[in-house]
């Protein structure tokens, strides 16, 4: 749970703090992280997320440039990084992120 606050965290702000209670033989563990060591950390399950999306679009027998807009949904979603590398990926479209992560 402090894990997924802190990746929350960590998509508005540049630094997140874990904090656990009674780690390990009682001791308390209280960790600052900021962003760009998450995403270093994570960069490769990133760049996963974007196997899904090359594979829709072949599946779907289309191009980047056929699509007019990414709408992004789910909690994911939410980190600045994978924002920019979709953008990336579609020659700089913007994403939508009308579209609340935790209710889709």
């Amino acid at each position: 749970r402090a894990c997924e606050n802190a990746k929350r965290t960590l998509s508005t702000s540049t630094s997140a703090t874990v904090e656990l209670e009674a780690l390990k033989d009682g001791v308390d563990l209280r960790e600052t992280i900021s962003r760009a060591r998450f995403e270093e950390l994570c960069l490769d399950l990133f760049k996963k997320t974007m196997e899904p999306v090359t594979q829709v679009l072949k599946d779907a027998k289309k191009a980047k440039a056929d699509i007019q807009e990414v709408v992004l949904v789910g909690g994911s979603t939410r980190i600045p990084r994978v924002q920019q590398m979709l953008k990336e990926y579609f020659n700089g479209k913007e994403p939508n992120k009308g579209i609340n992560p935790d209710e889709s």
